[in-house]
C-alpha cells in the first residue's frame, strides 16, 4: 500500500476535485482516529496528540493498493474539541455540507471506541448517515482500542455489533481485515 498526503481544506468549497472513489473517515475527537489512521497506512501521516480534537481540516490522502486508487478523507473528530461555539458551528456546517454532496464517498468508516460502545453521539452520527446515505454507499463500523477489553468484553461486542470490525492500532491487530473489507466494498474485491 502506498499512500501520500494530497492537501488540507477548510469545507467542501476548497477541497479537491472528486476524481477519485473516496472513503470518509469520521470518530469521536478521542476515538484514535489518528492512531488508526498511522497503522492502517503503516506510515506516520497523522499527528497523533494527548489533546483530542487536533484534526480541524478535512484532509485527503491518496492510497494506492493493489493497483487501485482511491482518497481517504480523515474528517474532523467531532465531540470533545476544546474551540468556540462559533467554530464549532462552522465545523458542522462544513462537515454536514460536505458528507452529503460529495457525490464520490462511496464508503463511511465510523471509527468507535470498544470501551465505549454505545455512546449516543456515535449513535446519532450512524443514525445521521443512515438518513442520507446512498444506495451505493455503505457505512462501516470499526471498533479501536480493543488491546484494552477482556477477551469476554470483546466477544460480547462482536456478538451485539456482527458487521462491525475490530482494532486494535498499538498492536496492529484487525488492519489488514480492514483492507480487505474496504477493497470489498470499493471494487468487489
Amino acid at each position: 500500500m502506498k499512500v501520500k498526503f494530497i492537501t488540507s481544506a477548510p469545507s467542501i468549497n476548497e477541497a479537491i476535485e472528486p476524481n477519485f472513489t473516496e472513503v470518509a473517515l469520521l470518530g469521536r475527537s478521542n476515538v484514535g482516529k489518528s492512531s488508526f489512521l498511522n497503522a492502517f497506512t503503516n506510515q506516520k501521516i497523522a499527528k497523533t496528540s494527548q489533546t483530542p480534537g487536533k484534526t480541524r481540516l478535512i484532509n485527503f490522502f491518496e492510497v494506492e493498493d493493489e493497483g487501485k486508487k482511491y482518497v481517504l478523507v480523515d474528517l474532523p473528530g467531532f465531540g470533545y474539541a476544546k474551540v468556540s461555539k462559533s467554530m464549532l458551528k462552522e465545523w458542522g456546517k462544513n462537515l454536514d455540507e460536505f458528507l452529503k454532496k460529495r457525490f464520490n464517498i462511496k464508503l463511511f468508516i465510523h471509527l468507535r471506541d470498544a470501551r465505549h460502545p454505545d455512546l449516543d453521539i456515535d449513535n446519532n452520527v450512524d443514525e445521521y448517515i443512515n438518513s442520507f446515505k446512498r444506495k451505493d454507499q455503505q457505512l462501516l463500523t470499526i471498533f479501536t482500542k480493543i488491546d484494552k477489553l477482556k477477551q469476554s468484553e470483546l466477544a460480547k461486542l462482536k456478538q451485539k455489533y456482527p458487521e462491525a470490525l475490530f482494532v486494535s492500532n498499538i498492536k496492529k491487530r484487525g488492519i489488514e481485515q480492514v483492507k480487505r473489507k474496504i477493497n470489498e466494498i470499493l471494487w468487489g474485491a
